[in-house]
C-alpha cells in the first residue's frame, strides 16, 4: 500500500512540477497534498457561479429579462439541429412577445474548434450586440462565452485568453455584455461556470478559456427542454455530470494548491476541493445514482430528466470552483485524435467522440489508481453509486469504485473501452502526448490508457 501511494504521489508530483494542469477544465490536476511552504500555498477559496433560475416553462421569461436589461441588439446562438427544435422556438416566442431585436447565429459546431470559435467571434464583432442568449449544450454556451469575450476585447489576439501553456492565459479585465444561457442538455454545467472549451486543431487537443469574468449572467434551467434529448445524448451528458462530481470531490484541496496568488485576480477559477464544492459534488452524485438510468431509458420520465438537469448545474457549481483531474485530462486526446467514430443519436457530419463518453471510458482505471491517495472519498463515492461497503477494506477502495463504475456503464450499454471507439495500443504514445501537450512526461498515463482499452 505504501509503495503504491508513493508511486501515485511521485507521478502526480511530477505533473505539478511540470505545471501540467488540465488545460481546459481546471488548475487542480495533481491531487497530492504537498507539505505546505510558508507563504507559497493558498489559504483561501472563492465561490463564483451564475445566477440560476429553475422551473418548467421558465424559458418564457427570457424576453422580459432582456427587456429588464435594456437590451436593444441581441445575439441568439444555437446550432443547426437545435434551431428547429422546441427549446429554440420557446426562446424565439418570448423574444417576439416582448419586442426584442435579435440576430441568430446557428453555425455553432458540436465539439467546437478554434476555427468555429473564431467564426462566432467574427459574427459577434460585426453585430455589435449588447446582450447574448445561448440555447444549447456546452458547445453552444461555450462558443457564446468566447464570442462575448473577444467582441468586448476586439484588439486581443485569440491566444491571449486561452489557458497556458497553449495560450497566454491573460486575466480578463474588460467588461462583458450580459449573457443568458439556456442549457438543453444535462451534462456540462456550462451555464454555471467561467469556462469555454474547444479543440485546438493544430495540436489535436482540447483546451479552453477559464475566467470567472466569462460566466453567464443568468442560467435558465427549464426541464422541459430535456424531453427532446435522444437516449445516447442523455447518457453521455450524464457521464459528464458523473465525472465532474467524482473528480471535483477527489481534487487537491484548495489549501494545498500552490503557488498562492500575489493578487486575487490571479487566483484560478478551479482552486481545488473545498467544503462548499464538496456539498454540491456529493449531491450531484446522489442524483446521478438515483435518476440517470431512468432518464436514459424513458424519454418521458420528466422527474428523472428534470433532476438530471439540476444535477448538471449542481456538479457545475462543484467542479466550477474545485476543478477536475485525470478523467478529463485524458479525455482531450481521446476526443482530439478521433478517427472514424460516429456516435448514435448525434446528427453531425464529422467524426466525433462525445465529451462525456471520452471522459467516462477511463474512469474505472483512473479511480482505481487515484484511490491510493484519497481512499475514504473513493469508498464513499462507491457506496453512493450502489456498492455494499460494509465489509470493505480501505485498501480496496479504488478497485471497489472501479468495479462499481464498470457495472454502472455496462448496464447503460456503454462502448467497451477505447478499443470500441477505434483506438489500439499503438495509439497510446499519441494519447499520452496529447494529455500533456506541453511536456513529454511519458510516465503519466500509458498504463491507464492501456487499462481503458477494454472495460468489461
Amino acid at each position: 500500500m505504501a509503495a503504491g501511494r508513493a508511486r501515485v504521489a511521485r507521478l502526480l508530483r511530477q505533473l505539478e512540477r511540470a505545471a501540467c494542469r488540465c488545460p481546459s477544465h481546471g488548475h487542480t490536476y495533481s491531487q497530492v497534498p504537498e507539505r505546505p511552504t510558508l507563504g507559497n500555498t493558498d489559504y483561501a477559496f472563492e465561490m463564483a457561479i451564475s445566477n440560476i433560475r429553475y422551473g418548467e416553462g421558465v424559458t418564457k421569461e427570457i424576453g422580459m429579462d432582456l427587456q429588464n436589461l435594456g437590451a436593444r441588439r441581441v445575439c441568439l446562438m444555437t446550432d443547426k439541429n437545435l434551431s428547429k427544435l422546441p427549446p429554440v422556438n420557446a426562446v424565439l416566442n418570448s423574444l417576439a412577445k416582448y419586442g426584442i431585436n435579435f440576430q441568430i447565429y446557428d453555425n455553432v459546431r458540436v465539439e467546437p474548434t478554434d476555427q468555429s470559435f473564431l467564426d462566432a467571434i467574427g459574427f459577434a464583432k460585426k453585430g455589435e450586440f449588447d446582450a447574448y442568449v445561448a440555447v444549447g449544450g456546452g458547445s453552444v454556451i461555450d462558443t457564446c462565452k468566447a464570442a462575448n469575450l473577444y467582441a468586448a476585447s476586439p484588439t486581443s489576439e485569440f491566444l491571449d485568453y486561452v489557458n497556458a501553456p497553449i495560450g497566454k492565459g491573460k486575466p480578463v479585465t474588460v467588461p462583458l455584455k450580459p449573457l443568458i444561457a439556456v442549457p438543453t442538455t444535462s451534462g456540462t454545467g456550462s451555464e454555471t461556470t467561467g469556462v469555454a472549451i474547444f479543440d485546438f486543431k493544430e495540436l489535436k487537443v482540447k483546451t479552453g478559456i477559464a475566467s470567472r469574468a466569462i460566466k453567464p449572467t443568468l442560467g435558465i434551467i427549464d426541464p422541459l427542454h430535456t424531453l427532446s434529448m435522444p437516449e445516447r445524448i442523455v447518457a453521455n451528458s450524464g457521464f459528464d455530470v458523473l465525472c465532474h462530481a467524482l473528480e471535483s470531490y477527489t481534487a487537491l484541496p484548495y489549501n494545498m494548491r500552490s503557488p498562492c496568488p500575489s493578487n486575487p485576480i490571479n487566483r484560478p477559477a478551479y482552486q481545488g476541493s473545498n467544503p462548499v464544492s464538496d456539498v454540491w459534488a456529493l449531491h450531484a452524485l446522489r442524483i446521478v445514482a438515483k435518476y440517470l438510468k431512468r432518464a436514459i431509458r424513458n424519454p418521458e420520465d420528466l422527474e428523472a430528466r428534470a433532476n438530471m438537469h439540476l444535477a448538471s448545474a449542481f456538479a457545475g457549481i462543484g467542479f466550477g470552483n474545485a476543478g477536475v483531474h485525470l478523467c478529463h485530462g485524458m479525455s482531450y486526446p481521446i476526443s482530439g485524435l478521433v478517427k472514424t467514430y460516429k456516435p448514435k443519436d448525434y446528427n453531425v457530419d464529422h467524426s466525433l467522440v462525445p465529451h462525456g463518453l471520452s471522459v467516462v471510458l477511463t474512469s474505472p482505471a483512473v479511480f482505481a489508481f487515484t484511490a491510493q491517495i484519497h481512499p475514504e472519498r473513493h469508498l464513499e463515492a462507491a457506496e453512493i453509486l450502489g456498492a455494499d461497503i460494509r465489509t470493505a477494506r480501505i485498501k480496496d477502495a479504488g478497485f471497489i469504485l472501479a468495479d462499481t463504475l464498470r457495472k454502472f456503464l455496462f448496464d447503460l450499454n456503454v462502448d467497451d473501452g477505447l478499443a470500441a471507439i477505434g483506438y489500439s495500443k499503438a495509439d497510446i504514445p499519441a494519447l499520452v502526448k496529447g494529455t500533456l501537450p506541453q511536456e513529454r512526461v511519458t510516465k503519466l498515463s500509458p498504463a491507464l490508457f492501456e487499462a481503458s482499452m477494454k472495460l468489461y
